[in-house]
């Protein structure tokens, strides 16, 4: 028997400017699904969008965005929760579930700089502002001679410490810049050879109660299938490999024809060992190619690279 679909959705979101983009087009997708259905927005105020002072590695990871959130449907506020895949840790709490929302946008990372065009061409000692350790330790690895320097906030506040000068480049996500209508400040793409990006990134993420089978019903339409491939595969990757916001770890899956290519790198902070590989196969054993890249990486030495992190 099918089950029935719900008659309202109540979407918990971050107040992020992106992270409420991101909910309003789960809304607008929806709506367009479902035109009886009634849809609004819980915006919320996380841990992680409160403490800027320090790196978020330092005070509990990408979790602390959304653990409010889960709180938020555990108690029935909200019926699902709008995440940016790359921001939903590996283990998910007793209880929930996770859906891939539609199509992936750009999965790369981008340069942004009012005064180059790309990291080659940055003088010794010019100072990247980036959140990512994974971001860092590429940028370690390729280009010795850059600065690399932390920095937190929201996408607007990022460019704002752009353009007083406290960096000469800083390197965000290209589709969170797309979303916002920021492409234009987008000096270069950064190939994925230069920079492999975070697992799940572009793609959005729907969490949920897993005992709520119209809700899971209600968002069948919503998924892209090779985008649910890709992601599985590198959330199995990750997950094989304890991968969190304080491990330099990178994975990233496309299609290449009838076949899904998985590649992964797991680094030291500061570029000095790095480890990567690649494996391919069927879409449809996306969770063993996951797993198998994973296990490959450790035989290679990504054991020994992880236990120093600890």
């Amino acid at each position: 028997m099918s089950v029935p679909l719900p008659k309202s959705c109540v979407i918990a979101t971050r107040e992020s400017r992106l992270a409420m983009w991101q909910a309003e087009h789960v809304r607008a997708r929806l709506r367009t699904l479902y035109p009886q259905l009634e849809v609004t927005l819980l915006g919320m105020t996380t841990r992680g969008d409160q403490v800027l002072d320090r790196p978020l590695a330092q005070i509990g990871g990408k979790g602390l965005f959304v653990k409010e959130l889960e709180t938020a449907m555990f108690e029935g506020r909200a019926d699902i929760a709008v995440h940016s895949m790359k921001d939903v840790p590996m283990t998910l709490p007793d209880g929930f579930a996770l859906d891939v929302f539609g199509p992936r946008e750009d999965a790369r990372d981008a340069l942004v700089s009012t005064r180059y065009r790309s990291l080659a061409e940055m003088p010794e000692g010019a100072v990247v502002g980036t959140s990512s350790l994974r971001r860092e330790c590429q940028i370690r690895s390729r280009y010795p001679h850059l600065a690399v320097a932390s920095l937190r906030g929201n996408v607007e506040t990022r460019l704002r410490k752009l353009d007083e000068g406290q960096y000469a480049a800083i390197v965000l996500a290209a589709a969170g810049l797309r979303r916002l209508g920021l492409g234009d400040r987008i000096a270069a793409l950064l190939d994925t050879s230069d920079s492999l990006p975070a697992v799940g990134q572009g793609a959005l993420a729907i969490e949920y109660r897993s005992d709520r089978g119209d809700v899971a019903a209600m968002l069948a339409p919503t998924r892209d299938a090779e985008t649910v491939a890709c992601v599985t595969a590198e959330r199995a990757y990750s997950h094989r490999l304890a991968g969190s916001c304080d491990v330099p770890l990178a994975g990233f899956a496309r299609m290449e024809g009838a076949e899904l290519v998985l590649r992964g790198l797991v680094a030291t902070r500061d570029g000095a060992r790095l480890v990567k590989d690649e494996v391919r196969g069927d879409p449809a054993s996306a969770q063993r190619i996951g797993e198998n890249l994973a296990q490959r990486l450790l035989e290679r030495g990504a054991d020994a690279i992880l236990e120093s992190l600890r």
